[in-house]
C-alpha cells in the first residue's frame, strides 16, 4: 500500500482511509485511487492489515447448522450487509452442541473479530456463563432466539406469529392440535405456550400430538417417525394440526402422505396440517404448505445493523432501538393448499 500511495502521489493514511470506506475521502482523490486500482488491480491485503489493527475488520456468523434453509437466509442477507460496510464473514456450525459453540467463539475472540452474530442452542449453566463472560469482551448479537433479558437480539415474535396461524385453524370447524417442534432452542417452549394463549383465548382446550421431547435438529425425519409412532397407537387428537415449524409439517405430511391419509382443503381431505416459518420448498410440496412467514432477510438486516452501530458510532444504521436491544420482528400468514 505505501508503494501504490506513493505511486497515485496520495499519501499512505488517504489510501487506507479510502479502503475503509471510499466515500470518506475527497471525491478527487477518491477518482485517483480508482484510476490507479483499475490501472495495476491493486487489492490490500484484508488478513495482513487486520493483524495491525486492535479489532479486526471480522464479524464471526455462529449458527446451529449449515444445512436449515432459515439459517442460509440469514446469512446471505447479513453477508451482503457486511460486505458492503467493510467486514469480512467468518462462517461457524456448532452442530447444535454447546461445546462447539462455545468453541467457535473461542476462535473469534481469539481472532480479535470486530463483533459476533449468533444462534444460540442452550446448553446448561456453566456453558450459559461462559458465553456470558465471552460476550464482555466481544460484542454479540443474538439472533433466532435470544440468550437472556439483558444481551442484545434480533428474532421472530413467536406470540404474534403463532397467535396468527393458530387463530386462523379455529376457524376451519374442528381444533387444531399442536405438534411440538424438537427442544433445540428456545422457541420450541415460545411457540408453544402461544398456541397455548390462543386457544386459552377463544375459548378452546389446548391439544397435544403425543410426541417424545427430543433435542435432534433432524427435524422431519422426527416429526416422520414420531407421526407413524402416533398413527400406530390411538392417532391425532383432531383433524387440523400445527406444528411448530415448517419442517416438521413437512415429516408430518409425507409420514400421513404414505399412509393413504390425505391432507388439504378438499371435500376428499381428511386432515389439515399447517407450519410456521414459510421455508423456501413450503410452497412446492404437495398439498403446499400453509404457515407463518418468518422474514429471514428483515432479520438479518436488523441483526447486522444493530452490531454495526455498536462497532461504528460515527455512522448511523438503521437498526431500531427497543428494552435490551430486543427485535422482534412480525410473522405474516401465508394461505395455501394444506390448510
Amino acid at each position: 500500500m505505501e508503494e501504490f500511495a506513493a505511486a497515485v502521489g496520495l499519501s499512505r493514511p488517504t489510501v487506507s482511509k479510502y479502503f475503509q470506506d471510499p466515500a470518506s475521502v475527497r471525491p478527487r482523490s477518491r477518482e485517483r485511487i480508482e484510476a490507479a486500482l483499475s490501472a495495476t488491480g491493486f487489492r490490500p491485503n484484508i488478513y495482513a492489515v487486520n493483524l495491525n489493527r486492535r479489532r479486526a475488520k471480522i464479524i464471526g456468523l455462529i449458527f446451529p447448522t449449515s444445512l436449515d434453509p432459515f439459517y442460509m437466509g440469514l446469512r446471505r442477507r447479513i453477508e451482503t450487509e457486511a460486505t458492503a460496510a467493510g467486514y469480512l464473514t467468518f462462517v461457524f456450525s456448532s452442530d447444535g452442541q454447546a461445546d462447539l459453540e462455545a468453541d467457535a467463539l473461542t476462535t473469534l475472540s481469539g481472532l480479535n473479530a470486530a463483533g459476533v452474530i449468533m444462534a444460540p442452542v442452550g446448553g446448561d449453566e456453566r456453558h450459559r456463563r461462559r458465553l456470558k463472560t465471552l460476550a464482555r469482551t466481544i460484542p454479540i448479537v443474538f439472533i433466532d432466539a435470544p440468550f437472556d433479558e439483558e444481551e442484545a437480539f434480533v428474532g421472530t415474535d413467536n406470540a404474534q406469529s403463532m397467535a396468527l396461524i393458530t387463530d386462523y385453524l379455529t376457524r376451519l370447524g374442528d381444533r387444531p392440535c399442536y405438534f411440538d417442534m424438537p427442544w433445540v432452542n428456545s422457541n420450541a417452549e415460545a411457540r408453544r405456550s402461544a398456541y397455548v394463549a390462543t386457544m386459552e383465548r377463544r375459548g378452546l382446550t389446548p391439544e397435544f400430538v403425543p410426541v417424545t421431547r427430543t433435542a435432534t435438529w433432524d427435524f422431519e425425519r422426527y416429526a416422520f417417525d414420531e407421526t407413524n409412532r402416533v398413527l400406530d397407537g390411538a392417532g391425532f387428537p383432531t383433524s387440523i394440526v400445527v406444528c411448530g415449524n415448517d419442517r416438521v409439517a413437512f415429516g408430518v405430511i409425507a409420514a400421513l402422505s404414505q399412509r393413504g391419509i390425505r391432507v388439504g382443503m378438499g371435500p376428499d381431505c381428511d386432515m389439515r396440517v399447517a407450519g410456521h416459518d414459510d421455508q423456501p420448498l413450503s410452497e412446492y410440496i404437495c398439498p403446499p404448505l400453509t404457515t407463518v412467514l418468518q422474514n429471514t432477510a428483515e432479520m438479518g438486516r436488523l441483526a447486522i445493523h444493530l452490531l454495526l452501530s455498536r462497532l461504528d458510532t460515527s455512522r448511523t444504521f438503521d437498526a431500531p432501538r427497543s428494552a435490551q436491544d430486543h427485535i422482534l420482528v412480525k410473522g405474516e400468514l401465508v394461505l395455501r393448499g394444506s390448510a
